[in-house]
This record gives structure tokens, C-alpha cells and sequence, in this order.
């Protein structure tokens, strides 16, 4: 190490204030050299901090509490006196019965199995709305952001606890108070000698430095851990172990015998250069908290709102009666699933909505120039880190607000359309129940969630060529893939049904009801979606341009159109199918 390192130079410079990560406890040792800490190459530095949370009438008062008052050991637990007063685990105190502040971490010593536990406050927890996740306290409406994280040692007791000084100010500002931190650093090296060190020159010495105290102590390690030692043995000599009730008498000098040993021990080589830093430290709230008690969020974007590209804030926006819509690029869509949580839902054919992670549903429609209209208020209620999301794909008007979303927003009256996706599951669950009941077999290896699977089967993921193919590839993977070769098989009469995959098999079967050629025109489809999968890893090429053509995709169209025109394409032969394959069962299932 060197002379910058021990005297901690950097470190005083940094304050919790401005960082995004405030301890709210902790007591780490990292260790860089010999683990004895009285043998030469002995490295090592250690954190220590605590903290407790002061209600501005108590400011005054918790100025005097340093590292002894509210440092590393001092811990929160719940105190019964005796007269039946109770101060409960959140309840700082001076002195007895005298509440000065609030407990933000609470020490729960494990008694029984070993080990500590420390607590977060559950009033912060729940006031954030955080949920526990391994380590780490996540906020699911913020995008799962890492509110606070905690570490363990490898006994699995805890040893620090911070959490996003964002979140903190946030939460003190909607309890009225500040947090006052007490923290403590060493750094510490043994060296064979100081003038043959990195730390030669430097001396003993203590200094006010960066509002907190600094000392450098240089000794020898015998001074430190040398010198002599005393030990005395008392004993009692009037107990009969043979006795079945042995009762001891008062304690006399007839009845007690003693043994005395002294040394000295020593030997150790080297020098111990130490390092110390303390300070104590205010995090103070800006008095301002949007999550906890709602206040308005000043950093909320604007909004193009005219063809000209005038803007509107989203404060202004956020009127139910605002009476505009907002034009977005479909691609928001992609980007707002591929966060945790997220999901999309189907109303029409044209309109749905994104279900976030805050709760709210933004209802969108589908425009004649293939972009997103959502009415303006729908955008301005989102949490904030939502709207910069979306107002990162708004756009100039274009192509006049989606006709199906006016038929519900404003007339009142929505479109009887389905939206293809919808439509390509309900068919294959009919296709399945109509082979378990007349041909006794289950069409599909396994079950999927359909709401799940439509995620990834949406026209929004078609925004290429190649995003084209990737999702031909997700629909032969929730059909084609999870048909169940050994059933079909027993119902296909091909002399080569052995060597035949899904797509051939069910071909086959359908064969048998409508002929081979009008079976092959019938599936074509599939096969189409089949070459196209193949080709995801080569989009170019004239094989990949027969398997769209096969497919039934005009290519003239929008990729977004390309993309619902294959689910369109899929779902309607997986309809066909059924419908020939059971058309003359009394209870159609098709």
C-alpha cells in the first residue's frame, strides 16, 4: 500500500450526502494480507457506520450524538421496564423514556440457531412499496429498481445495509426527518520496519480534516499486542461430589483454596501503521417525496401535441378532460415489454393496452400510418421513469388518431374486431379439444400460457426482415414444435409416417379428409412460417424470400402489417384445418 492509502485521503474528501448509496449500518473488514493481524504483511481496512433518523425538533439535540451515541454500537432493540413502560425496536433513546428518534435498522440477534440478523424499518418498506428479492429490496412500479441492498458475512449475519439515497430523501421528506450518520474507517498495515516502507517519513498525528477526525498511530506490534499477563484460579473445597444434594455454605477462607500465574509475552517484529477516520454526517431531505406522499414531480417530460412539434407538459396533459392523443412509433411497445413485468393486452383488433408494473392499463389504438395514438391523460398519470419511456418514441401527429380507439374513447361503442393474436389461440385450444375427442390423442406435448406466449407473438415484433423471421420462429414454437409426433402417428396412415415430422403428420391426417392436394395447398402456410424459422439466421436470400411468399405475406406492406398479416396467415390455416378435420361432428369444435 502506500502513503495515500493510510491516510485515507480520498475517502474524507467523500460525503454519504452526495452519494448514491448511503449506509444505514454497517461493520465490514476487508482483508488484503496475512489474516493474523499480529504477523508482518498484515493488510486490512474497516467500515463501521450507524444511523438514526431525527424529526426536525430534536435537530439541536441529536448534533451532540456522535460515534459513541449512535455508532456501530449502538443497535435497536425493544426495551420493557419494569414500571411497564415499553419503548419499542423503532424508538431511539438518550436516555430512559425519552424518544428522541427514529430506528431505521433494527438488530435481531439469533439466540438459538447463532448469527445476526439486522431489519429494515418495515414502515420504510412498505411506504416505498419495495419487495424482497435475494439481497436486494426492489420498487416493481419503478422498473424493479435496487432500492436497498443488504450484505452478509460468510456466517450469513448481516454486515452493511444501504439503500439509493433517491429513494431515502423521498422517504425522510415524507416523515419530516433527517438522517444523522456516524461512521468510523480504519486502515491498517504491518510492516517490517517504517524506514524501509511506503510509510517512511510519516510520524503520529491528529487533525480536523473534512468536518470529521483523523489519526495516524505508528507503534510496534510488541507494544501493541506484547507485554505481561496475570491470571488467578479460586476454587472451593467444601463440596462432597459423592453427595446426592450438595448445598454450599458462605464463602470463608477455610472453604476456598487460590493459584496465581504471571508472564510475559512478546517476540513480535515489525511496526503497525494505522490509519483512523471519523465523522459524523446529516442526509437531509429536500422536502419533496413523490412516492410516499405524492408530490408533484418537477422532472415530468413534455409532449409533442401538434403537427408543427408544439410541446406540452405533461402536468398540463394530465387532465382527464385534456380532449387530445399523443402519435407514437410502435417500437415503445417492444421496449416496454422487454421490462420486467410488463404485459400486453388485446381489446379489438386494432386497439390494446400496456399493462405496467404501476398498475394503470395505457389504452392505444393502431393508426392507418401503422403508429400508436393514446389519449393524452393515459400518458400523463404513468410514474415519471414510465413517461420518459414513452415520450422517447412520441412523434409529430400523423395519420389521424386510430379509428377502433375513437369507436371506444369517444363514441362510446367499440369495434367487434379480435385482434389476430387473440384469434390464433383460442383456434389452436379448439384444434387440440377437437383431436382429444375424436381421435382420443392430445395434440400438444405440453401446455404453454397463452397470455404468456403472446407476449413474443405480436405483430409489434415484426420491425424487419429478421424480427420477421424470429417471429415465424415463435409461432412454429408455441404450434408446430409442440405437437406430439408419437400421437399423430397413430392416427397417420403414410407408409414413411416414422420418418415424418409435425407440420407432415398433421398434413397427412388432414389428407385423409380432403385429399392430398388440397391438403398440401391448405398447410402451405405452415410450411412457409417452417422455412422462414430456418432462414431466421440468414434473412437474406431467395429460399427466405419463398418461405414469406409461401406464407402469404405481401411484402409491400409495413413490417408491423407483415408481421400481423403472418399472424393472420397462421391462425386462419389452424382454423381451416379444424374445420375440415371436424366439419361433420354433430358439436363442432372447430
Amino acid at each position: 500500500m502506500n502513503q495515500e492509502w493510510i491516510l485515507q485521503t480520498r475517502e474524507t474528501r467523500r460525503l454519504f450526502a452526495t452519494s448514491t448509496w448511503v449506509p444505514l449500518r454497517a461493520s465490514v473488514t476487508i482483508e488484503h494480507g496475512h489474516p493474523d493481524p499480529t504477523s508482518l504483511g498484515h493488510i486490512t481496512e474497516h467500515f463501521a457506520c450507524g444511523s438514526v433518523a431525527f424529526p426536525a425538533r430534536h435537530r439541536e439535540a441529536a448534533e451532540r450524538l456522535s460515534w459513541n451515541e449512535i455508532g456501530i454500537s449502538h443497535s435497536a432493540r425493544p426495551y420493557a421496564y419494569e414500571d411497564g413502560y415499553y419503548s419499542p425496536v423503532d424508538q431511539f433513546q438518550l436516555h430512559d423514556k425519552e424518544p428522541l428518534g427514529v430506528e431505521l435498522i433494527f438488530e435481531h440477534d439469533q439466540a438459538v440457531v447463532g448469527g445476526r440478523q439486522w431489519i429494515l424499518n418495515p414502515d420504510l418498506v412498505i411506504a416505498l412499496r419495495l419487495i424482497k428479492e435475494g439481497n436486494n429490496w426492489v420498487r416493481p412500479e419503478e422498473d424493479f429498481v435496487v432500492v436497498v441492498r443488504e450484505y452478509t458475512d460468510e456466517t450469513g449475519s448481516h454486515n452493511q445495509i444501504e439503500i439509493k439515497r433517491e429513494f431515502l430523501l423521498d422517504y425522510l421528506a415524507a416523515r419530516g426527518l433527517s438522517l444523522r450518520l456516524s461512521y468510523y474507517r480504519q486502515r491498517v498495515e504491518n510492516v517490517i520496519s517504517l524506514e524501509d516502507s511506503e510509510y517512511a517519513q510519516l510520524t503520529d498525528r491528529k487533525e480536523q480534516r473534512d468536518d470529521g477526525r483523523f489519526e495516524l498511530l505508528i507503534r510496534d506490534l510488541n507494544k501493541v499486542f506484547g507485554g505481561s499477563w496475570s491470571s488467578m484460579r479460586v476454587w472451593r473445597t467444601d463440596i462432597d461430589p459423592e453427595e446426592d444434594a450438595p448445598v454450599m455454605g458462605p464463602e470463608r477462607d477455610n472453604n476456598t483454596a487460590s493459584e496465581h500465574h504471571q508472564g510475559h509475552h512478546g517476540s513480535y517484529t515489525g511496526v503497525r501503521v494505522e490509519g483512523e477516520f471519523w465523522r459524523d454526517e446529516w442526509i437531509d431531505s429536500q422536502q419533496r417525496s413523490i412516492r410516499v406522499r405524492g408530490d408533484e414531480d418537477q422532472t415530468r417530460p413534455s409532449f409533442i401535441v401538434e403537427t408543427d412539434g408544439t410541446r406540452m407538459s405533461s402536468r398540463e396533459l394530465n387532465n382527464e378532460n385534456i380532449g387530445r392523443w399523443l402519435w407514437f412509433r410502435p417500437g415503445v411497445v417492444n421496449e416496454l415489454l422487454g421490462r420486467r413485468g410488463f404485459s400486453l393486452k388485446w381489446y379489438t383488433g386494432d386497439t390494446g393496452a400496456i399493462i405496467s408494473t404501476s398498475g394503470y392499463a395505457t389504452h392505444f389504438g393502431i393508426n392507418a400510418s401503422d403508429l400508436l395514438t393514446v389519449y393524452a391523460h393515459d400518458i400523463a398519470k404513468l410514474p415519471t421513469w414510465e413517461q420518459h419511456v414513452w415520450v422517447s418514441h412520441n412523434i409529430v401527429p400523423e395519420g389521424k388518431v386510430s379509428m377502433e380507439l375513437l369507436l371506444s374513447q369517444v363514441e362510446a361503442n367499440p369495434a367487434s374486431t379480435k385482434a389476430f393474436e387473440e384469434l390464433l389461440f383460442v383456434t389452436m385450444r379448439l384444434l387440440e379439444e377437437g383431436f382429444r375427442r375424436s381421435f382420443k390423442v392430445n395434440l400438444y406435448t405440453h401446455n404453454i400460457d397463452d397470455d404468456a406466449a403472446m407476449q413474443s407473438v405480436s405483430r409489434f415484433v415484426s420491425r424487419d426482415r429478421a424480427s420477421l423471421l424470429r417471429l415465424a420462429k415463435e409461432l412454429i414454437r408455441v404450434f408446430s414444435d409442440r405437437l406430439d409426433i408419437r400421437e399423430l402417428r397413430k392416427i397417420s396412415t403414410h407408409r414413411e409416417k416414422e420418418k415424418l415430422g409435425s407440420n407432415k403428420l398433421l398434413q397427412d391426417i388432414l389428407s385423409q379428409k380432403i385429399g392430398e392436394e388440397e391438403a398440401r395447398r391448405m398447410c402451405a402456410v405452415l410450411f412457409g412460417a417452417y422455412d422462414m424459422r430456418i432462414g431466421d439466421a440468414h434473412p437474406t436470400g431467395s429460399k427466405v424470400s419463398q418461405a414469406i411468399e409461401l406464407a402469404g405475406i405481401d411484402v409491400s406492406k409495413s413490417f408491423l402489417r407483415q408481421g400481423e398479416q403472418l399472424i393472420y396467415n397462421f391462425g386462419s390455416t389452424i382454423w381451416n384445418i379444424g374445420a375440415a378435420l371436424f366439419k361433420d361432428e354433430k358439436t363442432k369444435a372447430i
